[in-house]
């Protein structure tokens, strides 16, 4: 806690901006460049990839300050409790978390944080930024920000250029035009350029006069809403409708499903910024990565003296510039050069690093053949903790579950299925039928097919125990929820 509180008062230090400003934190995508790690039920976000904290818990960190507001969070429905639970860990409180039913692209997202922004002020200067991106120099960033601000109070659509310091063709690129007058340090756009192959990725670097383009931008609410209006009228009319038949969900703001189903899926980059009149970069050079393949992560780690990246049970033996990263078992790697090696629990990657881009590659095949490995990793995480199979057979499977203190199952029941639950540690409440038992360490409970039931977890530790699972279909879309604290369907 000590640790946590000098971070904040860190976080928390004077700005010089000339404004107030609320950050805008996207947490919308799945990382699958990062696979076997990252994945859709928990994509990279919400992993200690570059320090002890979660990438999005490193974002929030960052947005707090003198003159910056509490952050608007826009997120994927299916990660509210996970966003909700990294903020709470890190204290950061008064967010408000906008879901999206369906993943729809930046432009929609933001639009969506634009229009509840400019119900409170449309001149709020907002400064979106993305969960997943490592920043390394804080002063830095905080210096363009100032920056930023001004130009986006002169009605500028800002966003911020990163030095292109070699031929990187997983950004997307910022042809930089003439300083703007009386905003020092701010630059008018050529151009902006999607990724480019790696000829063009070095042609710019050998021209100069490009910076990599962060996806980080900073205008009011009132300049978005208006070049939204001009440049893509469709997502903004289908937000506004989102935003207006909203509905309350806990601490969550939910967009309505039926109007932005019709939205459509665009990026701030293609509906905004390559079209506005009003476009203008901040060069900022602050140790920024979008943290986009293993590759970004050897070059952000810490390397031994033969260049090599480790994490986790991993022993080398004469290896070169290499990033080993094991979640599980040891991993041994003798005798490779500039490889990737990533150990999870129920898969392995093996790559060379000039091959990081590509691995989205795998993640389409893995969704193709329907395996679920592309989507899901074995521990699945739930709002009230997390469950991980352990054993699978013919009519039975045995997990383990972990529920956290103070919460609770929802009240269920299951047709094809029968449940038998041994407590390992802690303390269980267990609803069966009309009956509620009190569980204690090494006690069990048999829930037949069709039972109604709920499990429990009233004391100060985790609940620990086994579920053996019997019966004819056992896919977890076989729950009729009754009861629910957390609002699931």
């Amino acid at each position: 806690m000590e640790e946590l509180a000098n971070l904040t008062s860190v976080a928390c230090q004077k700005l010089d901006l000339a404004c107030a400003v609320t950050p805008v934190i996207l947490s919308g995508g799945t990382g699958s460049r990062l696979w076997p790690v990252s994945r859709a039920s928990f994509p990279k976000q919400f992993w200690p990839l570059v320090s002890e904290r979660s990438l999005i818990q490193e974002a929030a960190l960052r947005s707090i300050g003198d003159e910056l507001a509490a952050p608007i969070v826009v997120c994927n429905e299916e990660h509210r409790f996970l966003v909700a639970e990294h903020l709470r860990d890190i204290g950061v409180g008064g967010s408000r978390i906008v879901l999206e039913p369906f993943g729809r692209n930046s432009a929609p997202a933001i639009a969506a944080a634009a229009l509840l922004a400019a119900e409170d002020d449309p001149f709020t200067v907002l400064w979106v930024m993305a969960a997943d991106a490592a920043i390394q120099d804080t002063a830095a960033l905080h210096g363009a920000l100032a920056k930023a601000c001004s130009a986006a109070l002169a009605g500028y659509f800002v966003t911020f250029g990163i030095k292109a310091d070699k031929p990187e063709t997983g950004y997307g690129y910022i042809e930089v035009g003439m300083e703007l007058e009386s905003l020092a340090g701010v630059y008018g756009v050529g151009r902006f350029l999607e990724k480019p192959e790696r000829a063009g990725a070095l042609a710019m670097i050998e021209a100069g006069g490009y910076l990599w383009n962060s996806g980080m931008f900073v205008f009011t609410a009132k300049t978005l809403l208006e070049e939204m209006h001009i440049h893509a009228p469709d997502i903004l009319a289908t937000v506004r409708l989102a935003l207006a038949a909203r509905r309350a969900d806990l601490d969550f703001i939910r967009l309505d499903r039926d109007a932005f189903a019709a939205c459509p899926a665009v990026s701030l980059d293609y509906a905004i910024a390559e079209r506005t009149e009003r476009a203008a970069v901040v060069p900022v050079d602050m140790g920024w990565s979008d943290v986009g393949s293993w590759n970004a992560l050897w070059e952000l780690g810490a390397k031994d003296n033969a260049g090599n990246v480790t994490h986790g049970d991993v022993l080398l033996e004469n290896a070169t510039n290499c990033y080993v990263r094991s979640d599980g078992m040891l991993t041994a790697v003798m005798g490779l050069t500039d490889a990737v090696v990533v150990t999870t629990e129920d898969a392995v990657l093996v790559l060379h690093r000039d091959h990081a881009q590509n691995v989205k590659q795998i993640v389409e095949r893995l969704k193709a053949a329907k395996r679920p490995e592309g989507i899901s990793h074995n521990r699945i995480y739930r709002p009230w903790g997390f469950y991980e199979q352990l054993i699978h057979g013919d009519r039975f499977q045995v997990k383990r579950i972990v529920v956290n203190p103070g919460n609770k199952l929802s009240l269920q029941k299951h047709f094809h299925r029968a449940e038998h639950w041994v407590v390992v540690a802690g303390t269980a409440i267990v609803t069966r039928g009309e009956e509620q038992l009190l569980l204690r360490e090494n006690e069990s409970v048999y829930l037949p097919l069709g039972c109604i039931h709920r499990l429990e977890n009233p004391g100060k530790i985790p609940l620990l125990l086994i579920e053996v699972q019997s019966g004819g279909y056992l896919g977890e879309d076989d729950i009729v929820r009754i009861e629910d604290t957390y609002g699931r369907r």
